[in-house]
């Protein structure tokens, strides 16, 4: 199979980023230091736990940009991953609340659940799913 195993979200201020996806999502996020080794800005790396080992997920991390900021309103600009979530109703308004901004409101997937396009603090743009075999 050709599994997503890894993820890096790319971000001007990854330690600002790390609090969001902390806030919002509850995900562990550590700065990973290789032992002996002085670590500049650019090649720093925060590791992210997404959920428990046992669980279906993958992890990743955060790394800083290392190219132009998304622009404003420009709705994708790299991969966009999907965050499985329990209640999207409380997870966007923590998305708000943490200062991200929601770009597509809630909206059936028919059959899957219900989804919505979200923004993080560094411009990313990312989708939030509840599982709902009813929505449509």
């Amino acid at each position: 199979m050709n599994w997503i195993i890894h993820f890096e979200i790319h971000a001007g201020n990854p330690e600002r980023a790390a609090k969001f996806y902390r806030d919002v999502f509850s995900w562990e996020i550590n700065e990973w230091l290789m032992p002996g080794v002085q670590m500049k800005d650019g090649n720093r790396f925060w590791y992210v736990t997404t959920g428990p080992e046992n669980e279906p997920g993958i992890n990743g991390g955060i790394v800083f940009r290392q190219g132009p900021a998304p622009v404003e309103d420009q709705l994708i600009n790299g991969y966009l991953c999907t965050i499985s979530v329990s209640d999207l109703a409380e997870s966007t308004k923590k998305v708000i609340k943490f200062g991200g901004k929601v770009l597509l409101p809630r909206m059936p997937v028919r059959g899957i659940g219900w989804w919505a396009s979200c923004r993080d603090t560094e411009g990313n743009v990312f989708g939030m799913m509840q599982e709902d075999p009813d929505a449509g």
